[in-house]
């Protein structure tokens, strides 16, 4: 979906000794030990690859009980629904996802800003608040639940950039284009035991 070069060469930086598998396979999925869920481009292109592959069902499996991580439109993707398109996602959280709004700036929101730490959370340990992340992002996650935020960004107003909830982190930004920050988030993912 994009991106996935990028985060497995990222994921098998933070990680040489372990094993790093990019697929689709729905049993590959259901064995996996932790499951990252990246996506670039538009949603419903995205929706439309994961259900054609088979791996819809096993990725809803995955973030019922394994460390889930999603990326990008991998966090859109956790939300009921997605302006872009009117797109249906896959409803594990709820919310939805509208078109950014920014009067007077440049829409997709493109390049670093600060990320906002809205609550303690292992996946943040070592990040210092407010460090600089890479976004790349036209709409952007709307939880119909405030408790789901981890962070917030500032692009014209505030904004949902991360969500976690039991076993699930996602955020809007791109970890695996944000340098020692992204590279300390991804190793925190792999360590992270909830």
């Amino acid at each position: 979906m994009g991106n996935l070069r990028s985060v497995s060469k990222a994921l098998e930086h933070v990680a040489p000794k372990d094993r790093v598998l990019v697929t689709a396979d729905p049993e590959a999925i259901r064995a996996a030990d932790r499951v990252v869920v990246p996506g670039q481009g538009a949603m419903p292109d995205c929706m439309r690859q994961l259900a054609e592959s088979g791996a819809r069902e096993a990725v809803i499996e995955a973030a019922r009980d394994k460390p889930w991580l999603g990326l990008c439109i991998g966090l859109q993707m956790l939300f009921e629904r997605g302006e872009e398109g009117d797109t249906p996602g896959l409803g594990i959280l709820p919310g939805r996802v509208p078109r950014l709004v920014a009067p007077g700036l440049k829409i997709p929101h493109m390049g670093w800003n600060e990320v906002i730490q809205q609550r303690p959370h292992p996946l943040w340990q070592g990040i210092p608040d407010r460090s600089r992340f890479y976004f790349v992002h036209s709409y952007y996650p709307a939880p119909a639940d405030g408790a789901l935020t981890a962070a917030t960004c500032i692009y014209g107003a505030p904004f949902t950039c991360a969500v976690a909830r039991d076993n699930i982190f996602a955020v809007q930004f791109h970890p695996e284009k944000s340098q020692s920050a992204g590279l300390q988030l991804l190793s925190n993912f792999l360590r992270w035991q909830p």
